[in-house]
């Protein structure tokens, strides 16, 4: 065993709207299936975002302190007890859900889809599920990717976004030779763009409000951007694909009227629950296929695969850095979209 570990490390704690702590908690002592991680990486989500700002993310909302984050590599002290999972030393990436059956049917073959999924970081459920935004973590070994020695833990920390973003493209089926519009530029879309140049997108359009995201999506791989309030410009695009990842109603109202007759739009931002406004008689005319899209099943194989023969670009999407210690400050960075594109957390300062 030989590992000698603290009896608690600093992790990143939600308590309630506006009431985000950088403070000490235990390390337990892990299930005989769970690895040890010494956390080298987290990138801020949207979804941290809303805990922090709102004490909810959608209809997950807080009823206890919880630990953020669900996108953490780090590196492996302590290999589970059961002998599963990979050994001491051994550099992962994270897959954070956790498909399990419920109440109400799904398809077996997208575990992504099952009522009693539960996701690192999430207050869906009660008790909540705890992240990993925290010096060391015990993980289900069956969570842990194994990542080439060729991949830094600092690239490596956009692997579960951009398994988010390859789904996403993945649900429009093949897009080679296609064009594609993206609405919404943040890191989401940034890395959509990213996928979609690797895919064979003939031409790739990302639309933003703000210009840092756009300038984002244009060094990973689009082809033109335009501004967000330019309505008569991205109805012009008439693109074959369209992936909205703005998660507004304006944003979904662009894509439809930016997908070509018979095109398929993709829908992965979140909409607020609750009626939304939609040009659903447009998509009825022009014969438009809408399609969900809902984080990722084994997708994150092929994308760090991807990220690792570097034939995957997205390295411009990070663009700042913070100990944990300012994690605070991390945070407030990573609320202003427009000048920020994905925040990473250094948990090895």
């Amino acid at each position: 065993m030989g590992v000698t570990l603290p009896a608690s490390g600093p992790a990143v704690v939600a308590h309630g709207k506006g009431d985000l702590r950088i403070e000490d908690i235990p390390l337990t002592t892990p299930a005989a299936d769970e690895s040890t991680v010494e956390i080298a990486y987290g990138g801020i989500c949207g979804s941290d975002l809303h805990y922090w700002l709102h004490g909810a993310a959608g209809e997950s909302i807080l009823k206890a302190p919880m630990v953020l984050g669900h996108e953490i590599v780090g590196v492996v002290v302590r290999q589970a007890a059961d002998g599963t999972g990979p050994i001491a030393g051994t550099p992962v990436a994270v897959h954070p859900a956790t498909p399990a059956p419920g109440e109400v049917r799904y398809p077996e073959d997208r575990p992504n889809l099952s009522p009693g999924c539960t996701y690192l970081g999430s207050a869906a459920r009660y008790p909540h599920t705890d992240g990993a935004f925290s010096r060391y973590a015990n993980l289900p070994s069956r969570m842990l990717r194994v990542l080439p020695e060729s991949l830094s833990l600092k690239t490596a920390a956009l692997v579960e976004p951009a398994s988010v973003a390859w789904h996403a493209v993945a649900r429009a089926g093949e897009v080679a030779g296609k064009s594609a519009l993206v609405i919404g530029s943040g890191p989401i879309g940034a890395l959509t763009v990213a996928v979609l140049k690797r895919a064979g997108a003939s031409r790739i359009t990302a639309v933003d409000m703000h210009d840092k995201p756009l300038e984002i999506a244009r060094a990973v791989g689009a082809d033109a951007v335009l501004k967000g309030d330019d309505a008569e410009a991205i109805a012009a695009v008439d693109a074959d694909v369209v992936i909205e990842s703005s998660g507004s109603h304006f944003g979904l109202a662009s894509a439809i009227k930016g997908a070509t007759r018979g095109g398929k739009v993709v829908m992965v931002g979140l909409l607020p629950s609750g009626p939304q406004p939609v040009f659903i008689s447009l998509a009825i005319t022009r014969e438009l296929e809408l399609l969900g899209s809902f984080r990722f099943n084994d997708e994150i194989d092929q994308v760090i695969a991807a990220l690792a023969d570097g034939s995957l670009f997205v390295d411009p999407v990070v663009t700042h850095e913070f100990p944990l210690r300012q994690g605070l400050e991390a945070f407030e960075v990573a609320r202003n979209s427009a000048e920020s594109g994905k925040v990473l957390l250094n948990f090895q300062d």
